[in-house]
C-alpha cells in the first residue's frame, strides 16, 4: 500500500497557488432514508474516541500528498463534514480534526467550515459546541415542509421539528442552508409553488433544491419498479424546475448552480471547489479526492478510501490510511469531469481554470462547429473566452454536455 502514497513534487509546486478543500466523511445515521444511496450506515453504538483518533490519523497520513503549512504550499479554503449525519458526531471530534488541519495546512482567513445536520440531531447546546469547535456554516436536511411528504421520504422529523431545528441552528450560525426535495409523487406545480413560498418566507441565504431521483441501490427503486408510486413525467419535472428558477430569482436567490440557490456572497465555497475542478482531499470511509498530478498525460489523481466503516477503521489503524484507489486521471478524462462539473455553475468553464488545467482557452478544447451549434441553438453562450450554459442549456444539461464532449479535442500528449 505504500506505493499509493507516492507524490510528485512537480505537481505539488504547480498546485501551490490553487485553493484546496477538505472533505471529512462521517458514515453514520440514525435511520437510512429510502431514497438515499450515499455511504451511510445505521449503528447502535459508535466508539467516538476511536473515530476521532483515526480521522485525525488518516488526515495526517494523506496531508503530505498536497503540501502542508510548514512549507506554505497549500491553503485550505473550505472544510466540509458530510455523511451520513455529521451532526451525530461529538463536537470534540470536529475540534480535533480542525486542530490537525490547522497544523497541516494554511487556513484562508475566511475559511468556510460546513457541518451537515439533520433536524432530529439538532440540539441547541450541541450547536453551540460545534460553533465553539470551529464550524462556521450548517446545512440542514429539511427535505420537505409538510408531514405527509416527510413520512413518504422516510424522514424521522416533522415539519414543525424541522422549523424548530432551523431556529436553533440560526441562533448559533450566521450562514445556514437547508435542503428540499421536489418532483415528489403527486406533487403538482401549484403545491410546489406554495412550498417554495413557505421556504422563501423563512428568509434563507442558501437553498439546495433537488429533484427526487430513483437510484438502483435504494429501497425506493424496488417500490417504484412495483408501481407503488410514480414521479412526475419529464415535462412535469421541467415545469417544476423552470418555475423554481423564476420564483427564487425574483426572491433574490438566483441559481448559481443547477440545484443550488444563494443570496450573493452566500454560495457554498466547498461545493464550488468541486464544480471548479479544484483540488480536494477526502478522509473517512468512502471519501473521494481529486489532487493535482504532475505525471505525463495526467491532469489529476483520483483517490478513494474504503467504504465499509469497520474495514476503514482497521486499515487506518494498521497503515495510517484506507486508500483503495489512487490513480492518475488521463487529461482527456479530466476534461470530461471538468466539463460535467463546470457547466453546472453560472460562471461556466472559465479561461483561467481551463488554462490552469489544460493549457488552453475553453473554445480551443472543442471542435468549433459543435460548440458554435450549441451556441446558435441557445444552449451555451460565450462571455469573452469563457463558456457557460444558458438557462435553456442548464434545463437539459445532460444532453448539452454529452454533445459537447462528443466533440472534445484530444488532450493526451499536449
Amino acid at each position: 500500500m505504500a506505493a499509493l502514497l507516492a507524490t510528485d513534487p512537480t505537481a505539488r509546486a504547480a498546485a501551490a497557488s490553487d485553493p484546496l478543500g477538505l472533505y471529512v466523511h462521517w458514515p453514520f445515521c440514525r435511520a437510512k432514508c429510502p431514497y438515499c444511496d450515499f455511504n451511510s450506515h445505521v449503528s447502535d453504538s459508535v466508539d467516538h474516541a476511536l473515530w476521532r483518533n483515526l480521522l485525525v490519523r488518516e488526515l495526517e497520513t494523506l496531508a503530505p500528498r498536497v503540501g502542508g503549512a510548514a512549507d506554505g504550499t497549500r491553503r485550505l479554503v473550505s472544510i466540509f463534514f458530510g455523511g451520513g449525519t455529521p451532526s451525530l458526531m461529538e463536537p470534540e471530534t470536529v475540534a480535533d480534526v480542525l486542530e490537525a488541519a490547522r497544523r497541516l495546512f494554511r487556513f484562508n482567513n475566511d475559511i468556510e467550515i460546513t457541518l451537515e445536520a439533520n433536524p432530529t440531531s439538532v440540539e441547541a447546546a450541541k450547536m453551540a459546541a460545534f460553533r465553539q469547535a470551529g464550524i462556521t456554516r450548517v446545512s440542514l436536511g429539511v427535505q420537505a415542509l409538510d408531514d405527509a411528504s416527510l413520512r413518504f421520504l422516510g424522514r424521522e422529523h416533522s415539519a414543525a421539528e424541522a422549523l424548530a431545528a432551523l431556529d436553533a441552528v440560526r441562533a448559533q450560525f450566521d450562514t445556514v442552508s437547508f435542503d428540499l426535495i421536489y418532483a415528489r409523487p403527486e406533487q403538482d406545480l401549484a403545491g410546489w409553488l406554495r412550498e417554495l413560498e413557505r421556504a422563501i418566507a423563512l428568509e434563507p441565504v442558501h437553498l439546495s433544491l433537488y429533484q427526487l431521483t430513483i437510484e438502483p441501490t435504494t429501497p425506493f427503486y424496488a417500490r417504484h419498479a412495483r408501481g407503488e408510486f410514480a414521479l412526475p413525467d419529464d415535462d412535469g419535472a421541467a415545469d417544476l424546475y423552470e418555475a423554481t428558477q423564476e420564483i427564487l430569482g425574483r426572491a433574490g436567490l438566483p441559481a448559481y448552480e443547477v440545484s443550488n440557490h444563494a443570496r450573493p456572497g452566500h454560495e457554498c465555497r466547498h461545493n464550488l471547489v468541486y464544480w471548479r475542478y479544484q483540488d480536494y482531499l477526502g478522509i473517512g470511509p468512502g471519501a473521494h479526492g481529486r489532487l493535482s498530478d504532475g505525471r505525463r498525460g495526467a491532469a489529476k489523481t483520483a483517490t478513494r478510501t474504503h467504504r465499509a466503516p469497520t474495514i476503514w477503521l482497521d486499515r487506518v489503524a494498521r497503515e495510517g490510511h484506507a486508500l483503495v484507489d489512487d490513480a492518475p486521471i488521463p487529461r482527456d478524462e479530466a476534461l470530461m469531469e471538468a466539463v460535467l462539473m463546470g457547466l453546472r455553475i453560472d460562471e461556466g468553464l472559465t479561461e483561467d481554470r481551463c488554462r490552469h488545467l489544460f493549457g488552453a482557452a475553453p473554445a480551443d478544447l472543442f471542435e468549433a462547429p459543435a460548440l458554435e451549434g450549441l451556441v446558435a441553438a441557445g444552449f451555451l453562450e460565450t462571455a469573452g473566452a469563457d463558456i457557460r450554459a444558458t438557462a435553456a442549456g442548464r434545463a437539459r444539461l445532460d444532453a448539452v454536455t454529452a454533445r459537447l464532449l462528443q466533440h472534445a479535442r484530444p488532450l493526451t500528449g499536449r
